[in-house]
């Protein structure tokens, strides 16, 4: 037998292991390819459709400046946990259902009992609205807190339900459940 005669053989039978071997890897990558497929579409099916909120960022800036004046005026001088607390309460009026929803809405809503105008936050009826911070330390500190509070949603657990507060210098008579003391400030449901 000639040379020629035996290498055909050996050409032929490598020649189909080639082929054999670009078939199972055609046979690989699309077995892939589907179990990718059927792996993003399970996944994309679990996952629930979100509504986008109609809150735009010229309406957080509006509010954290208003969160951020009132923390300033009601507890600039109070440590951080103060001005927290009294972030938090506005948070927690504003989603209460009891007061606007709105934050700016809640810090500057007025009622009239009695044919006398009294304001959610005294610094409103007490003051010209002409803000100018003072102490800047003591803004930045409320800005932080305000940050902290309406963008972070940080809050303190023992407010988780308090509403209201006062100076712990007055006495208003209330018959609300106490929840807490911080600094200068008495907290309640």
């Amino acid at each position: 037998m000639t040379k020629d005669v035996i290498d055909q053989p050996m050409q032929v039978s490598a020649f189909f292991i080639r082929m054999i071997n670009v078939l199972l890897m055609a046979v690989g990558l699309m077995a892939a390819s589907a179990l990718l497929d059927w792996a993003v579409t399970d996944k994309m099916s679990k996952i629930q459709v979100v509504e986008t909120s109609e809150v735009t960022a010229a309406v957080r800036e509006r509010e954290l400046a208003c969160l951020a004046k009132n923390v300033y005026y009601e507890a600039g001088g109070e440590p951080f946990e103060g001005k927290v607390a009294v972030a938090q309460v506005v948070m927690n009026r504003v989603n209460s259902g009891e007061f606007p929803g709105d934050v700016c809405r809640v810090i500057y809503q007025k009622n009239v009992v009695y044919d006398k105008v009294i304001c959610q936050f005294s610094w409103f009826c007490d003051r010209e609205v002409m803000f100018r911070p003072v102490n800047q330390v003591n803004y930045n500190e409320s800005m932080i807190a305000a940050k902290k509070v309406l963008l972070e949603g940080f809050t303190l657990p023992s407010l988780k339900d308090a509403k209201y507060f006062h100076g712990d210098y007055i006495s208003p008579g209330w018959k609300r459940q106490r929840v807490a003391h911080i600094g200068h400030h008495i907290f309640y449901k």
